[in-house]
């Protein structure tokens, strides 16, 4: 209800003095106050997009807010989840969200949706909001979401980060273009790696989530420009804004109907490749390598592919580091061969893909290999709880 009937809608003394600050402001005041009270707003996730830009738009005064999620809160989540705190680990993130919203405004309205989202549920989720923000970070999920926006014709508030970096704009406004004209195609799976294995710096998250709810107020408003038809991009190290234009492809398919967005990203099939591939690289359980490190036995070398500052973080006993990159490129494949002299070799990781990922390439070379799986993380879970997980 981007256009509602304003003298449907009323403030109440508490309100008054609670968006005072917007009151005063001739682009917001009374007018404006109303259109937020009246505005609805759907967002996608309750991770490090959606926590801050659910604060600031629960603050604003935004009457009616949609969650979607069905994860749960852990301790990873708290360096840049800003919306959940400890005593909610283990809980439902949108409980811990709604929670937390509350508490900032008690006018608001809250609908939770615990469900993951998909061609099935989408259309009937989105369909009440007038606004769709997208917090995600899989593209089966963005591409899903850009699809609903543009059958609906809503507009589509993206954002995304990866480690120091982060994007916003907005999709599917006013004739703008949509995620499809960004990015036609998805890329390959695997390619792009995800928070949990690249890292991302917690405020980062912060920055762009506010920005992402700054261009729904403002398009609640119908104030100032929008991001529609430019791409922000933030640079937290540099601390620099670049923006890219962005135009409709005027030969972009037609968005007709929602798909298998799964198989349209190709992660069945790479599953079925990695399961394929795993098969093929013998594995051992966690447990089975305790044993057979108390045992004293001298005849293996036990590798760990990941990075020098996870190494720093936490480490098996005895395990020597290569990371993956070092293998990837070559030099690495030398210095196992140098390290086994003879010996078998176990590999890990954090949780199994990249030691799988570097037997094979190993294997190539003529190194057989045996990966531990589960990696660091079932190790601090099963066998050494004083090992740091991260």
């Amino acid at each position: 209800m981007l256009n509602p009937n304003l003298d449907e809608i009323q403030l109440n003394k508490q309100e008054y003095e609670r968006y005072s600050r917007h009151l005063i402001l001739p682009e917001v005041g009374l007018e404006g106050q109303k259109r937020l009270k009246a505005a609805s707003v759907l967002c996608i996730g309750t991770g490090g997009l959606g926590s801050p830009l659910l604060l600031y738009l629960a603050a604003a005064g935004v009457g009616r807010i949609g969650i979607v999620d069905f994860d749960i809160v852990d301790h990873s989540n708290l360096q840049r989840q800003v919306i959940h705190g400890t005593s909610w680990v283990g809980k439902p993130k949108i409980e811990s969200a709604k929670n937390r919203i509350l508490e900032i405004n008690p006018f608001c309205q809250v609908d939770l949706y615990e469900t993951r989202v998909s061609s099935e549920n989408a259309i009937d989720i989105a369909t009440p909001y007038d606004i769709i923000i997208d917090g995600t970070d899989n593209f089966p999920t963005r591409y899903l979401m850009n699809d609903v926006c543009v059958l609906l014709n809503k507009p589509n508030v993206y954002g995304s980060i990866f480690r120091f970096e982060g994007q916003a704009t907005v999709f599917n406004y006013e004739g703008g273009p949509n995620y499809r004209d960004l990015y036609p195609e998805p890329p390959p799976p695997g390619m792009v790696p995800s928070c949990a294995e690249g890292g991302v710096l917690g405020v980062l998250c912060g920055v762009v989530g506010s920005i992402q709810a700054t261009e729904a107020i403002k398009i609640i408003l119908g104030q100032g420009t929008t991001l529609s038809g430019r791409l922000l991009l933030y640079n937290a190290l540099d601390m620099t804004f670049r923006q890219l234009k962005l135009r409709p492809n005027p030969v972009r398919p037609v968005i007709e109907k929602l798909i298998d967005y799964e198989q349209f990203c190709g992660i069945p099939q790479a599953k079925a490749q990695e399961a394929q591939e795993q098969q093929q690289i013998s594995e051992m359980t966690v447990a089975e390598l305790k044993e057979l490190i108390d045992s004293g036995a001298k005849d293996f070398v036990l590798l760990d592919v990941r990075n020098p500052n996870e190494y720093q973080i936490a480490q098996i006993p005895g395990s020597v580091l290569v990371p993956l990159p070092d293998i990837e490129h070559g030099e690495g494949v030398a210095k196992v061969k140098e390290l086994l002299n003879g010996h078998r070799l176990i590999a890990h990781c954090k949780m199994g893909g990249r030691s799988a990922k570097a037997l094979g390439i190993l294997k190539e070379a003529g190194i057989e290999g045996i990966n531990v799986k589960g990696g660091i993380t079932a190790w601090s879970q099963e066998v050494d709880s004083s090992v740091p997980q991260y």
